[in-house]
């Protein structure tokens, strides 16, 4: 016999967690199963302990600014026992909190592995079966591992983590958010970085804004290596040499990280035989309201072809609770306007259609504006290192279809104008509005 639910989450990262805890508060029983620690690769090994890193990152960088602002100053060095320390004490609290919410909201956490074997059974790693007419796959995904001669003397973004002491000299390779963030936060945190290419670097980023954020990087002492591939790594820990196939060796280096991509978790759990359909790389296909291609089969977050963002995975399994057992058949989420930051240094933020995109979709029906700027506190510094607002509109009405910004502030600035462009945004409403001087926002406003 099995245990009888109203819905059954497998996973309990940023995806499992939303959709859980509001069917919960609607009243569903719910029983959730990872065999991992609570929050997923988000809490864990992703955004949170990234972003504490890219905190201690620009502190390494304010101090330098501040020494150009006149402050009397001396060497700086990060204790990194001591910062690791606080950061996971910082996430031990998270994991605890979702605990007691979780306990609070009756749902049943079952800390193992699940497999469907039915559409409306799983069975754990131990042999227990639970039974739900709703089946929610969350299990995420994780670092793409190659198999490549000596791929075993570098690191995945989960081992980031876990060091002890900061690289001497590192290898980045990778052109995604993962491989830019570290190699713009290692780089800060006094490391010597080379960055490694296969092909472009960002590629669902404005071109324009990337190419100015490469130039950034470099001029911040980051080598990078454009349009090679590494065919091997050699040496040994602490001494790593990179073979590519134009025939090129790098290195030596002490540390490597692979960063080229992520694979979802959508194995050994049972899809196959039901017959879920997967796309070539193995992320679960689904319709704007989340349904696989089984009935009462379900997916959220980054083990779906959708945006691969804690927040998409948020709303997405918020807006799956409120149809399943809320009873509204219209619920879906709305992925109409997402907005994405790199967290590189400067951060690179952006919502909606890229230059590329929109030409490709409109044509010559779009109108670009673009501005570069020194902001106030480089130029007071005697810095010349320029920021990027663009906005993109399309039509005679002149609806903005797109806003990218790059430089100090893009990612908190970039939230308000994400939620007017969902809300419907024309380029009057910006002409219209009282820009705050002297800011990083006004930038848009001022664009001609």
């Amino acid at each position: 016999m099995a245990d009888r639910f109203d819905l059954i989450v497998l996973g309990a990262g940023s995806g499992g967690l939303s959709v859980a805890q509001r069917a919960a508060k609607l009243g569903a029983r719910v029983a959730m199963f990872d065999p991992d620690a609570l929050g997923g690769t988000c809490t864990n090994r992703g955004c949170v302990p990234k972003k504490a890193m890219w905190f201690a990152a620009q502190m390494a960088d304010m101090h330098r600014l501040a020494a150009d602002f006149g402050f009397e100053t001396t060497p700086m060095r990060l204790d990194w026992a001591r910062f690791r320390k606080l950061r996971d004490q910082y996430i031990t609290g998270i994991r605890h909190r979702y605990k007691e919410r979780l306990e609070a909201a009756g749902i049943h956490v079952v800390m193992e592995a699940a497999r469907l074997i039915s559409v409306d059974t799983v069975e754990t790693t131990s042999g227990a079966r639970f039974s739900a007419p709703h089946i929610v796959v969350a299990t995420g995904a994780r670092p793409h591992r190659q198999d490549l001669p000596g791929f075993e003397l570098g690191m995945v973004s989960d081992d980031i983590f876990t060091l002890e002491v900061a690289p001497r000299h590192i290898m980045v390779v990778g052109g995604g958010y993962v491989a830019v963030e570290f190699a713009c936060v290692l780089r800060a945190l006094g490391c010597e970085v080379d960055l490694l290419i296969r092909e472009n670097m960002l590629g669902n980023f404005d071109a324009e804004l990337v190419a100015a954020l490469m130039e950034r990087m470099q001029a911040h002492g980051i080598r990078i290596v454009r349009r090679s591939q590494v065919i091997a790594a050699e040496g040994k820990p602490g001494a790593i040499t990179l073979k590519t196939d134009d025939g090129a060796d790098y290195g030596v280096y002490d540390a490597l990280l692979w960063a080229i991509g992520r694979v979802p978790n959508s194995e050994h759990i049972g899809l196959e035989a039901l017959g879920v359909a997967r796309d070539e790389e193995g992320h679960i296909l689904v319709d704007a309201f989340q349904n696989t291609s089984v009935s009462g089969v379900y997916a959220v977050g980054d083990v779906t072809d959708r945006w691969a963002l804690t927040p998409v995975a948020v709303a997405a399994g918020r807006s799956l609770a409120d149809r399943l057992i809320g009873g509204d058949a219209n619920a879906r989420f709305d992925d109409t306007a997402v907005p994405s930051v790199v967290f590189s240094e400067p951060p690179l933020g952006m919502v909606g259609l890229t230059e590329q995109h929109a030409r490709a979709r409109y044509g010559d029906d779009i109108a670009v504006h673009t501005g570069r700027y020194t902001p106030l506190m480089f130029m007071v510094a005697g810095r010349s290192q320029q920021s990027v607002v663009k906005i993109i509109c399309v039509g005679t009405n002149h609806k903005v279809v797109g806003i990218h910004v790059l430089g100090p502030g893009s990612d908190e600035l970039l939230q308000g104008f994400a939620v007017a462009m969902q809300k419907g945004l024309y380029w009057r409403d910006l002409k219209a509005s009282i820009a705050i001087h002297p800011t990083a926002a006004e930038e848009l406003l001022l664009l001609h």
